[in-house]
């Protein structure tokens, strides 16, 4: 990787009773986050190429890392969301250059398939900052089931030269999903909308 990677963080979140119901299996959602540097930091440059090469990594990477603390096969994934955190040095467009042109087709593979958009959030921020990770389903945008977030958030970033880059992918929708609409049996999976 040409960006230096500082660090990497994977949690597990596994709910098994919601409201006093047993949910079976246990709704599993992963979020891999990365610190890295970020080389633009403090000044404008046009091109933003070596973030973009990294979204690229990144991934990969990260969806991997999801998919391996999970304990699935790639195909059993069902929800993946990314996000990124840039520190007061650099600009939103950074996170955007991470995210938006390359990240998406690595991560897509390492769930296989992933026909639907992937979520994206980004923002500002400095140590601690905490960011919601969009969830969707990965196939399918209009699955309301997997409408859902999860939290990303690492004490000690990003510092102001860095950003936090985070992916998550989950096993399920949410826990009770009871409000409607498509259902991912229902998928057909041809658009990344139903």
């Amino acid at each position: 990787m040409a960006i230096k990677l500082r660090k990497l963080i994977v949690q597990v979140d596994e709910t098994r009773i919601e409201m006093g119901q047993t949910i079976d299996p246990p709704l599993r959602r992963a979020v891999a986050i990365a610190v890295i540097d970020n080389p633009y930091a403090g000044r404008y440059v046009p091109q933003l190429d070596a973030l973009i090469e990294a979204g690229e990594e990144l991934g990969g990477l990260l969806g991997k890392r999801c998919i391996e603390a999970l304990g699935i096969e790639p195909g059993e994934a069902q929800s993946y969301g990314k996000a990124a955190i840039v520190g007061e040095a650099g600009e939103l467009e950074h996170a955007a250059a991470i995210l938006h042109p390359k990240l998406g087709a690595p991560l897509r593979a390492a769930v296989q398939k992933g026909a639907a958009l992937v979520p994206s959030a980004k923002k500002m921020g400095t140590l601690g900052t905490a960011i919601d990770v969009p969830l969707g389903h990965k196939d399918a945008a209009y699955v309301r089931s997997h409408f859902d977030a999860i939290e990303a958030r690492v004490a000690d970033a990003p510092r102001a030269n860095e950003i936090v880059v985070a992916v998550a992918v989950t096993t399920g929708g949410r826990p009770l999903a009871r409000i409607g609409g498509l259902q991912a049996s229902e998928i057909k999976g041809e658009d990344g909308l139903r």
